[in-house]
């Protein structure tokens, strides 16, 4: 597995973008999980769902803060960290489109600014691999 030296400069924006994501997805998950009620009252999907998303949000954003930290970031680690960014951005899209989770309008617009969010954090991630490879 091919890994990338902390110490090399050129990790820096790769772990920046890494540990963005980190703390806004944890983040995110923390206020699902504690505030599952009110938040389903406004963005539409039921509370048990969102604690649900909540769990998996922390121990993911957890995972992702993990390796940014490490001493050698693993290349591998990092794209799955990318792949998993872009499949949360469309399964998000297609949540809407389908009407598969209830939004409410504000829950509809929040669930698109999310995507775009994460699927922003994939692209510097994908920039921060490419600086990296240098």
């Amino acid at each position: 597995m091919t890994t990338i030296p902390v110490t090399a400069d050129r990790t820096r924006f790769l772990r920046m973008a890494l540990a963005a994501d980190a703390v806004v997805t944890g983040g995110n998950g923390l206020i699902y999980l504690l505030a599952a009620a009110p938040v389903s009252g406004l963005l539409g999907p039921d509370a048990g769902i969102l604690r649900e998303i909540g769990v998996f949000l922390l121990v993911y954003g957890a995972a992702v803060g993990f390796l940014a930290g490490r001493a050698n970031i693993s290349r591998a680690a990092a794209q799955v960290v990318i792949a998993l960014n872009i499949v949360w951005t469309l399964g998000s899209v297609a949540a809407v489109a389908t009407g598969l989770m209830e939004f409410t309008t504000i829950g509809a617009i929040w669930a698109i600014a999310q995507a775009l969010v994460v699927g922003a954090f994939a692209e510097l991630q994908i920039m921060g691999l490419r600086k990296a490879a240098r």
